[in-house]
């Protein structure tokens, strides 16, 4: 059961920028394969036309000597649909390949394609990983061919999916730490290329086809639990702080309270991350909000909406899915409460009346002259002069701070601790809190994104004021 709602977050990973809004083959951005977790072959990175070959994952484990761990593999190979139509003149068994095919209403366009695969690494009992295991992983390439007919049986077409061979090695220890087992998983794409391992001779269109796509990792515990490193408990968090991660980040998958398996993922999550009960369907970008991007899809024109399902199976079923969306379907996605803390709710007076929607006068910078949403009401804040008072010292635009995430900052944010930023404003919202505005000192794009105003925000209480330099 663990595994199940583990892999329903997995194939969200699994899928994350497959193919993007306004999905269709035309569409630039969906030109350039871009999805995270891509293991080139060894060397497109160097040559500049792919990416690393390698990712790994370090994570703790809680258990005897005799628990058990299963590894699953999971990523996309990219399969070339290759449409092609009959040439009758130049025989019964000669087709051309064409970058459009249609046959009535139906169009099919020359893509890539992508196979999804799930690979059960061997179980291992953890008190053996002290001596490295290693696994190899062979997918076949393979050619499949689908006849298309015309209304009269006359074949007139045909689609040609072809697939490249792909091999990795996948590397398994565990080192004892503080009580624990820290497990380390590593992945590296070992397929042969034309040019040698040294040097390899490949475009991007080789490079990817020889790349392991979305490649994540679920790891399963028998007889022991995983600790998680985004809390690990108080006797851990030295061993946490030690596990090295490289381009992948180990969650806990599955349901809240359970411990038995980890998410190896490209994309950064939370612990026990869920995929919406509200949520329709799969749509390629967990970044959207699935209302928005919904209703985007269906102001599509027909003709586009006909491209886009000509461009990939998957897009396809994203129309139609759209299409027939119900009202109540709808109304799902527009939003829900999550999170509420119940002991905050009970300290909320009891409304015996219900609330006058006109009497903001409880409403932070409401006066009787102008209402909160009114500008005039920002007369008094000036965020470029404006102060606020952390352990006893003043900090306005330009003064120097050390930046220290609390558990409530969002885990991007995470990638800033211990970081010296400059203060450029502060600033007061309508419910009276106070949001810092910094650029951090060492980033080297820090000008334009002031230029631009892309700041990123903490609270007071997690900045630490720093002296300012000297003369």
């Amino acid at each position: 059961m663990s595994l199940d709602l583990a892999r329903a977050v997995a194939d969200a990973v699994l899928y994350e920028g497959y193919l993007l809004y306004p999905y269709r083959a035309t569409s630039r951005k969906n030109q350039v394969r871009w999805q995270f977790g891509v293991l080139g072959p060894v060397g497109a990175a160097v040559a500049g036309v792919g990416e690393e070959p390698a990712m790994a994952v370090e994570t703790l484990l809680s258990g005897a000597p005799d628990a058990r761990v299963t590894g699953h593999l999971r990523f996309l190979q990219l399969q070339l649909r290759e449409a092609q139509c009959a040439s009758p003149g130049l025989g019964p068994e000669s087709f051309s390949p064409v970058e459009e095919l249609t046959i009535g209403s139906t169009s099919w366009l020359t893509w890539d394609e992508a196979v999804p695969h799930e690979v059960a690494l061997a179980t291992c009992r953890v008190g053996d990983l002290d001596q490295e295991t290693v696994l190899a992983v062979d997918v076949p390439g393979g050619e499949d061919v689908e006849e298309l007919s015309a209304d009269d049986g006359s074949v007139v077409g045909r689609l040609v999916r072809r697939r490249w061979p792909l091999s990795a090695e996948v590397r398994l220890s565990g080192t004892a730490d503080s009580g624990a087992t820290r497990l380390r998983v590593a992945v590296d794409n070992v397929t042969a290329t034309a040019g040698g391992p040294d040097k390899a001779v490949l475009d991007k269109d080789g490079a990817i086809r020889q790349s392991f796509i979305g490649a994540h990792l679920l790891l399963v515990a028998e007889g022991a639990e995983f600790v998680s490193l985004l809390d690990p408990p108080d006797g851990l968090a030295e061993a946490a702080g030690r596990c090295e991660q490289h381009r992948c980040w180990p969650v806990l998958a599955g349901p809240r309270g359970s411990a038995r398996v980890v998410l190896g993922s490209p994309i950064i999550l939370y612990d026990h991350p869920e995929v919406a009960e509200q949520s329709a369907g799969e749509l390629f970008d967990s970044t959207e909000i699935d209302e928005i991007l919904t209703l985007r899809v269906m102001t599509l024109t027909d003709q586009e909406k006909a491209e886009a399902r000509a461009t990939d199976p998957r897009a396809a079923q994203i129309i139609d899915r759209c299409e027939q969306m119900t009202p109540q379907q709808m109304q799902q996605l527009h939003g829900i409460l999550r999170d509420v803390d119940l002991a905050e709710l009970a300290d909320l007076p009891v409304l015996t009346e219900p609330p006058d929607p006109t009497d903001l006068s409880g409403t932070v910078g409401f006066t009787d002259e102008v209402p909160w949403w009114d500008p005039a009401v920002d007369g008094d804040v000036q965020p470029e002069t404006d102060v606020v008072m952390i352990s006893g010292l003043p900090v306005s635009s330009g003064s120097l701070v050390r930046i220290h995430p609390s558990r409530r900052a969002d885990a991007h944010d995470m990638f800033f601790a211990d970081q010296e930023a400059r203060v450029t404003a502060v600033h007061r919202d309508v419910d009276g809190n106070t949001h810092v505005a910094v650029v951090l000192r060492d980033d080297p794009a820090a000008d334009m994104h002031e230029w631009y105003g892309r700041y990123l925000y903490f609270a007071p209480d997690e900045l630490e004021p720093l002296p300012p330099d000297p003369p």
